[in-house]
């Protein structure tokens, strides 16, 4: 039986504690959070105590932890956990500072424990089909990516205010795809970006509608464009051109109907937001992480990816606070 702790009692960590849960030879055991109320609720909820991190990292029977808390909070517990000897599943990103990411790593790396970080779009059954056949060979050699990433709106204005900016906070899942379905590095980057949605996400510092160009070391082209707002729903799509086609990953919808009239042909919008279209995704992620430890399997998403990927966040906030294309 692997026994668990959960930190984060919140949006994110009551969808990893359902799957959790759910999860053969898994128990839920811990639960905690800064809000005792929302911590004592998800583990009435699955049968769980709750306990403070303390506590937790002392008890050698807790032999996991799932870090769903807030971003301020996850390279101090990813530290914590590889010093205790637990293995770790981290939500993105690990810290909002690259040199603290860093060290984060290197602690796993000595300690030699296991880290999974939560890019869960990578189990995404769509996105994974599509990274399939590109391996494959079905479309040749890939020679240019383009990411469509935006959400129906956007987050509170107190939010995005300890965000770290939409670079770290909404792309570094569109900069992970990048890196995982051409399999490549970024080279150079630049990256630009407006306030076109709500002028008083600017007072914070921050932009709500982005696009970045990167050329890899071997030369593709990457092209990823973003906005946190599209009135028609969650835009998650991308597609990658190659030597001898193009694939294609689609918008999810609620259903497939088509209706057909005099006056138009119709269907569903996307999903509304992320937790409805990665559904099947955080699911996936989470199996994907306790069979890992059960039966020794590589990880799909290291701590070093969660390094990578913060990497190229940071280099774009750089780029477009600077109007300068950045060399990595």
């Amino acid at each position: 039986m692997i026994e668990v702790a959960l930190f984060g009692a919140g949006r994110i960590g009551s969808i990893h504690a359902a799957n959790l849960v759910r999860q053969p030879g898994v128990r839920l055991k811990y639960v905690a959070d800064v809000n005792r109320a929302a911590a004592v609720e998800l583990a009435v909820k699955h049968r769980a105590e709750v306990r403070t991190a303390d506590a937790i990292f002392a008890e050698e029977a807790i032999t996991a932890i799932v870090i769903a808390s807030s971003t301020d909070t996850h390279a101090d517990l990813v530290q914590r956990g590889a010093a205790a000897g637990k293995a770790i599943f981290c939500e993105k990103p690990l810290d909002l500072d690259l040199v603290r990411a860093r060290t984060c790593a290197q602690a796993v790396g000595k300690a030699g424990v296991v880290c999974m970080i939560g890019f869960q779009r990578r189990f995404d059954p769509t996105f994974a089909a599509l990274k399939a056949r590109l391996a494959a060979g079905e479309i040749g050699e890939p020679e240019m990516l383009v990411v469509t990433s935006r959400d129906p709106g956007a987050p509170s204005i107190e939010y995005l205010g300890t965000s770290g900016g939409i670079f770290k906070d909404m792309l570094i899942h569109d900069f992970d795809i990048f890196r995982w379905i051409l399999d490549d590095e970024a080279l150079t980057l630049f990256a630009t970006g407006s306030c076109l949605t709500d002028p008083a996400i600017a007072s914070v510092g921050d932009i709500d509608s982005t696009a970045v160009t990167i050329r890899t070391r071997r030369g593709r082209i990457a092209q990823i464009n973003t906005s946190r707002r599209a009135a028609y729903g969650y835009d998650q799509r991308f597609e990658v051109l190659g030597s001898k086609g193009m694939l294609q990953a689609g918008n999810h919808k609620p259903t497939e109907v088509f209706a057909h009239n005099a006056v138009n042909v119709s269907q569903d919008k996307p999903e509304h937001f992320f937790l409805e279209r990665y559904r099947d995704a955080y699911a996936n992620e989470m199996a994907h992480f306790f069979d890992a430890l059960a039966n020794g399997k590589p990880l799909q998403t290291t701590i070093h990816d969660g390094v990578k990927a913060l990497e190229l966040a940071d280099a774009a906030t750089h780029s477009w606070r600077e109007r300068r294309a950045i060399e990595l």
